[in-house]
């Protein structure tokens, strides 16, 4: 069981955005994400600092476990940027265990991210929010497994990101399609009591940490 700082394990209504007047249910949603965005950031820092130096080698020892049953097929990692959780010794391990590693590209607003096929040393070029694609000359590829960031978690598998919906239109897409594994990349302390989430956000099947793994279904 991942537990949270202590810190962060305030109720809810605690956050910034608790005493706003009632609003459309639309816009509310909307606005209580945003505030909850700018506390989880503050909340990863310290988790992240938390964490210690060792937090990747440890997170990659979990992700195995969890593929450990699952044949090499496609996995999907990302970069990271800034605090975020690194996933790429986990992603090594497994591209020499034969998996095939990709990594997301933005499409466009209102559409699911997709993937291209990704080595470490392949030429990169920059996408938006200071991500970086594959070349379109790269391979798209669909992946089986999806390592996803993020910047805090509940316990009922809800997640938070940076805002733009790509990743739930892109896990619901493919679960449409085929079963794959949506695990969720981050450190144990992002951990909350709960995520603001609506009917099109779409739940992990695990959150991965250095702290361990935190499942939602079996597999």
């Amino acid at each position: 069981m991942i537990t949270p700082t202590a810190w962060w394990r305030r109720p809810f209504s605690h956050l910034p955005f608790s005493h706003l007047l009632k609003r459309n249910p639309l816009t509310d949603l909307d606005h209580d994400k945003q505030a909850f965005r700018e506390a989880a950031r503050e909340g990863r820092q310290t988790a992240a600092a938390a964490a210690g130096s060792d937090a990747a080698e440890r997170l990659a020892r979990h992700i195995n476990a969890c593929v450990a049953d699952w044949p090499a097929g496609v996995i999907s990692g990302y970069l990271p940027i800034a605090d975020e959780m690194s996933p790429l010794p986990a992603m090594a391990g497994l591209a020499r265990n034969g998996w095939t590693l990709a990594l997301p590209v933005v499409a466009g607003n209102g559409r699911p991210l997709v993937f291209r096929q990704w080595r470490d040393g392949d030429a990169l070029e920059p996408g938006p929010l200071r991500t970086r694609h594959p070349l379109p000359s790269a391979v798209e590829v669909r992946p089986d497994v999806l390592l996803v960031p993020l910047l805090a978690f509940d316990a009922t598998g809800q997640r938070i990101g940076w805002g733009g919906g790509f990743y739930d239109r892109t896990i619901a897409a493919l679960r449409a399609d085929k079963d794959i594994l949506a695990l969720g990349i981050g450190y144990g302390g992002q951990q909350v009591d709960k995520v603001p989430a609506g009917p099109h956000d779409a739940p992990l099947d695990a959150v991965v940490s250095e702290a361990g793994i935190l499942k939602f279904k079996d597999f």
